[in-house]
């Protein structure tokens, strides 16, 4: 065992931390070896007992299952082609306005983080449907990347979303308030998105022009049709999920297992359910569910070290100390969590920081289901600034050679969502009954 001041233990943890993530190792690996080397030397040979004991906590988690049943229900849904349906109902009715896709692909982004809440099947679904609608009407590049980007990023914060469970579940607040907390936002942000490619297009209509009538002329019955079939069986897949837990007839994990059933009953419906999706569906829920597992279960040691070496205390005198009061503590936790962002997976970012910053958010004189909700909207940055820039790597993994895309392309056409994210921050910070009011209507 060594004693070190625990000041320089918490710096030498983040510095070795950040230092392996810059190797490409996956995090789960980098996160578990920093654990066990200065688990070692805090604890000595007490460290497997110790490992042993956070890792059980962890694994018998009962709100954890959401996490596999909301990634299955997400995997099923890309596979029933639902996004398509909607896709087309929508280009015909918004398509003639300008910057009419590009608004589609941020209001398609919206309902399929309402369905799906996995980021990467978002933005891989409309990296493959919509950009090539966008770029074959002349849409300028980095918009119609940006709009893909920034729509399929709304997974983060709209539920039912796996970053919420991770962070109700590791903070000891309901996920279902989280859930019901992230609505007003998420729609929030969307709006903002919206607004901000409509405003883009008005002043230079040649960054994305309106499609010709002739080219989504379609009889009024027709479209509605089109719309109300396209849209219904979403409508009722999001009551089935969000509607039981707001009604207070069954917790998130119940909800997504609900969630995962009407899933599998649309994809029939639609007949592409075989044997073959089913098998595709449930290995990659197997794949990801490990990754994350393996993530909780290390950064759960990861944090136990930390804060069994007395670094959470200091962090928090730190924090605590900063002049200003608690809006500049709030601030410098926000600031640390964006920084972050830029190197670590988000879900590392959850798992590793809540536990030590939780315990501030009482002392700084802020409601933690509200704050909550901020990390979670800071987080959204992180998921579209590099170097860690996840949904970037989506997009640029479905890209064809023949589209004329390249990262940079990309690069620039997020940083107007990354933006907006902080204007949407700024907004629930005046008026922060957008987060705590329909929490507030929840039935018990």
């Amino acid at each position: 065992m060594m004693h070190l001041d625990p000041g320089i233990i918490a710096l030498l943890m983040f510095g070795s931390l950040l230092v392996g993530v810059m190797t490409g190792y996956p995090l789960a690996f980098i996160v578990g070896a920093v654990s066990v080397v200065f688990g070692y030397l805090v604890f000595g040979n007490g460290m497997f007992s110790f490992f042993y004991a956070r890792v059980f906590a962890m694994v018998h988690n009962y709100t954890l299952l959401a996490i596999p049943l909301f990634i299955y229900m997400g995997m099923m849904l890309q596979r029933a082609e639902i996004s398509e349906r909607m896709y087309s109902a929508l280009y015909v009715w918004l398509g003639g306005l300008r910057g009419g896709l590009a608004i589609v692909t941020v209001v398609m982004g919206a309902i399929m983080a309402a369905c799906v809440g996995v980021v990467g099947a978002s933005v891989t679904m409309l990296g493959l449907v919509a950009l090539p609608s966008m770029l074959s009407r002349g849409y300028d590049k980095s918009l119609a990347s940006g709009a893909v980007c920034g729509g399929g990023t709304l997974g983060v914060l709209i539920p039912p979303s796996v970053p919420l469970v991770v962070y109700g579940t590791m903070a000891y607040i309901s996920v279902g308030k989280l859930f019901m907390g992230a609505i007003l936002p998420g729609l929030l942000l969307t709006g903002l998105y919206v607004a901000q490619i409509g405003v883009r297009a008005f002043l230079k209509p040649a960054l994305a022009p309106a499609i010709p009538v002739e080219d989504r002329q379609m009889p009024f019955l027709q479209k509605t049709k089109l719309m109300a079939t396209s849209l219904l069986p979403t409508a009722i897949l999001i009551f089935s999920v969000l509607g039981v837990i707001f009604f207070g007839i069954a917790a998130p994990t119940e909800a997504a297992a609900v969630g995962a059933l009407a899933s599998t009953v649309l994809a029939l419906v639609y007949k592409r359910l075989s044997w073959a999706v089913l098998k595709e569906v449930s290995m990659v829920t197997l794949r990801v569910s490990s990754m994350i597992f393996m993530i909780a279960a290390t950064s759960f040691v990861f944090t136990g070290v930390f804060l069994g070496a007395g670094c959470g205390n200091t962090v928090q005198e730190l924090i605590l100390a900063t002049p200003g009061g608690r809006w500049a503590g709030f601030a410098t936790l926000m600031l640390l969590v964006f920084i972050l962002g830029y190197f670590i997976d988000v879900l590392g970012v959850i798992f590793i920081m809540v536990p030590i910053l939780g315990p501030l958010v009482p002392q700084l004189g802020l409601d933690p289901l509200w704050f909550a909700i901020m990390f979670n909207l800071n987080l959204q940055t992180a998921w579209m600034t590099p170097p860690y820039a996840v949904s970037i790597f989506y997009l640029a993994g479905v890209l064809k050679p023949e589209w004329g895309i390249n990262t940079n392309h990309i690069i620039r056409g997020v940083w107007p969502y990354i933006g907006l994210i902080v204007v949407g921050m700024v907004i629930c910070i005046v008026f922060p009954d957008i987060i705590l009011w329909l929490p507030g209507l929840m039935i018990k």
